[in-house]
């Protein structure tokens, strides 16, 4: 089976989706990239994280033709594409639609640096993807435009929900962990007050810090982040 150990990661990962709450049913999708094929391993349209096996995870190419797999691909396939052709250090990417981050997307909230660890995402006002029906190439094409202009490794999409990448499937699910709890403070913050939000020149010092937070690995690599 092409791919085996990144279906096997996928399965995995879509099953953590659900138990740390950052989605339900069979909403949100995951992606792996693989640069020595060039080819993206991404869950399957529909079917139940529980019940998704390595088998039913498709593999494809960045234009959207399958490769390998007999089930049908996630409808946000093209959207995952767009992180892999546009940051040339994304190998992984988490969609989710988490409660908190799709309350502030459905409000027209920015997702702010209500608490410095908005740092995972390497900036200090996770930017939003204007609405666009899902699965459509008018998001993927609104959602590659928008990572054209930001450094960030989150995007929120509008009336809809958000979306992370990293350099690993554990980065960017630590970075969409993190997203998911900064935009529940932001609403709590939101209830009771106006929220004191960081300034870009104290978010840039915590951005600063955050290059030795945490332990080296063997490999050389830090910890994934506030929540890894």
């Amino acid at each position: 089976m092409l791919l085996e150990e990144i279906r096997k990661k996928i399965v995995d990962y879509g099953n953590q989706l659900i138990s740390s709450g950052l989605t339900i049913g069979t909403a949100g999708n995951i992606s792996i990239y693989d640069p020595e094929t060039g080819y993206m391993a991404i869950s399957p349209s529909g079917i139940p994280y529980a019940q998704t096996t390595p088998e039913d995870v498709v593999v494809m190419d960045l234009q959207g033709n399958v490769v390998d797999g007999k089930r049908k691909p996630s409808s946000e396939n093209g959207l995952h594409a767009a992180f892999y052709l546009e940051k040339p250090d994304a190998r992984a990417v988490v969609h989710a639609h988490s409660m908190y981050c799709t309350t502030l997307a459905c409000a027209g909230v920015d997702l702010k640096a209500t608490h410095y660890a908005i740092a995972d995402t390497g900036v200090a006002t996770v930017p939003t993807v204007p609405y666009f029906t899902y699965g459509t190439p008018e998001l993927a094409a609104a959602v590659r435009e928008c990572l054209r202009g930001t450094d960030s490794k989150a995007l929120l999409m509008a009336n809809h929900g958000m979306v992370a990448y990293g350099d690993s499937l554990e980065k960017a699910f630590a970075v969409a962990m993190t997203c998911e709890w900064c935009a529940q403070v932001e609403w709590r913050a939101m209830a009771i007050a106006t929220p004191n939000v960081l300034s870009d020149e104290q978010m840039a010092e915590v951005i600063e810090h955050y290059k030795t937070y945490g332990q080296a690995k063997e490999d050389g690599k830090k910890s994934q982040g506030y929540f890894g």
